[in-house]
């Protein structure tokens, strides 16, 4: 006899949490997340479909295996991953759980998903948020991010917060730390300066570029 999982319809789709890394695509005009475990290699949209880590034809989730998307009831248990050595450099998101799900005690596992907000911690250093920085590593085609203060992105390929949440499209609100950052609606006072700290380290940035191909001297 096979047992079947009981059925829900839920008149709104359920809300859940998960911690991932912010990408951009090689070519600069993408950007999106890629997983913390078993979907690392895999990024994805803010709104997105779930595919087979393993590569296999079914749709997911299967229940047979364990792919699809994953995230947890509660927010606080999300918040508590990044307290970990290795996650301390993610960000954490809310979602709406799409299409086919499966629930399970502490989440769920799903087919579909939109990113609703994407809540940005402290720069390494303490320092509040002000971009995302290239990390250092990626994915194929993709380059993972990291928080970043305006002083910790000076030399870096970084962009906004805003700039990010553009990029990704799909309505993405992206905030920096508690009440920060909410893009892409107007800015106020703290994220003008930010922005302006941020252009101001790219210009230094350039300015050290053209130095040094000055005191090289033209080539022959």
């Amino acid at each position: 006899m096979r047992l079947r999982l009981p059925e829900e319809r839920p008149t709104e789709p359920p809300t859940g949490y998960k911690i991932a890394h912010p990408v951009l695509s090689q070519d600069g005009i993408r950007a999106g997340f890629t997983g913390v475990s078993l979907g690392g290699a895999l990024p994805y949209g803010v709104l997105d479909e779930a595919r087979c880590v393993y590569g296999l034809r079914h749709r997911a989730p299967h229940r047979r295996c364990d792919c699809g998307f994953h995230c947890v009831h509660d927010r606080t248990e999300a918040e508590a991953l990044l307290c970990t050595a290795e996650h301390k450099a993610a960000v954490l998101l809310e979602v709406v759980v799409l299409g086919a799900y499966i629930r399970f005690e502490r989440g769920f596992r799903y087919a579909r998903q939109r990113v609703r907000t994407m809540t940005a911690g402290p720069c390494a250093c303490g320092a509040a948020a002000a971009a995302l920085a290239d990390a250092g590593w990626g994915r194929p085609g993709w380059r993972a991010l990291e928080v970043a203060c305006a002083g910790c992105a000076r030399g870096r390929a970084s962009l906004s917060l805003a700039a990010f949440a553009r990029l990704a499209g799909e309505g993405l609100r992206v905030r920096a730390g508690q009440g920060g950052v909410e893009p892409p609606a107007g800015l106020g006072v703290s994220e003008l300066v930010a922005e302006a700290a941020l252009l101001q380290a790219r210009l230094d940035w350039f300015q050290t570029q053209l130095a040094r191909l000055e005191e090289r001297g033209p080539r022959e």
